[in-house]
C-alpha cells in the first residue's frame, strides 16, 4: 500500500509491475537527458554574442532535429510495445476470478469452483481491528495463490467502475454489459490494497479492493471452507 509522504511508486509485487517500474525509470532518464540538452541549447543561444546567418538555412541542423527526436521516440516506443503485449498475454491461468462492480461494493466469483462467490464491503471505522487500515479494509478479501497466473474478468452491474491494484500493476475498467480481462502473478505472499479508480457515485471512495496472496495449499483450504460456508 502507499505510505505518507511517498514520492515514488509502490513496491512491485508482480513481474508485470517490475517491468512497469523499469519502463518508468527508463522513460524518466530519457526525459531528463532531453530536457537537459534543450536547456543547454536555449542558454547557449541566449548568451551567445556571435551570430551566423547561415544557421537559418542549414541542412545539417534540419537533419539533426529530425533524426534525434525519431531516435528518442523509438527508444521509448519499443519497450512500451513490449509491455503492452505482456499485459495482454493470457497463458494457462491457474485461477479465474470474476469481479463485478456495484454501487458500492465488489462481488467476486471463482468460476473454477462451484458456489464460491461473495460480496466485499468496506469495513466501517468502528469495526476495524488494530493494524487494519481505514477506508482500505474489506470484510471479505479476494484470496489468490501466490506464484500462480490469475485471470481477472471484470465487469459492472450498474455504472462504470475500475478494478485497480497499484502494487500488481493492474487497472481494468468495469463496464456494464462488457467483460474485460487481464492477468497477473503475485510473486510473494501478502495483502495488497486498491480502490475503485472510476468516479461511480456518492460512495465511490468507499469500495476498496483487498487481495490476499497465500501459498497454494492454504488457498485450497480456504476455497474448501468458503464453499462449505456458502
Amino acid at each position: 500500500m502507499a505510505h505518507p509522504v511517498q514520492l515514488g511508486l509502490q513496491d512491485a509485487a508482480s513481474p508485470l509491475m517490475e517491468e512497469l517500474l523499469h519502463f518508468h525509470d527508463h522513460a524518466l532518464m530519457v526525459v531528463i537527458l532531453t530536457s537537459t540538452m534543450v536547456l543547454y541549447i536555449i542558454v547557449a543561444m541566449v548568451t551567445a554574442k556571435l551570430t551566423d546567418k547561415l544557421v537559418l538555412d542549414s541542412q545539417e541542423i534540419e537533419v539533426i532535429w529530425t533524426v534525434l527526436p525519431a531516435i528518442v521516440l523509438i527508444l521509448i516506443a519499443l519497450p512500451s510495445l513490449r509491455l503492452l503485449y505482456m499485459m495482454d498475454e493470457v497463458s494457462s491461468p491457474h485461477v479465474t476470478v470474476k469481479a463485478v462492480g456495484h454501487q458500492w461494493y465488489w462481488t467476486y466469483e471463482y468460476t473454477d469452483y462451484e458456489d464460491l462467490e461473495f460480496d466485499a464491503y468496506m469495513l466501517p471505522t468502528s469495526d476495524l481491528n488494530p493494524g487494519q487500515f481505514r477506508l482500505l479494509e474489506a470484510d471479505h478479501r479476494m484470496v489468490v495463490p501466490a506464484e500462480s497466473p490469475v485471470r481477472m474478468l471484470v465487469t459492472a452491474e450498474d455504472v462504470l467502475h475500475s478494478w485497480a491494484l497499484p502494487a500488481l500493476g493492474v487497472k481494468v475498467d468495469a463496464v456494464p454489459g462488457r467483460l474485460n480481462q487481464t492477468t497477473f502473478i503475485v510473486d510473494r505472499p501478502g495483502v495488497f490494497y486498491g480502490q475503485c479508480s472510476e468516479i461511480c457515485g456518492a460512495n465511490h471512495s468507499f469500495m476498496p479492493i483487498v487481495v490476499e496472496s497465500t501459498p497454494l495449499e492454504h488457498f485450497e483450504g480456504w476455497s474448501i471452507l468458503m464453499a462449505q460456508d456458502a
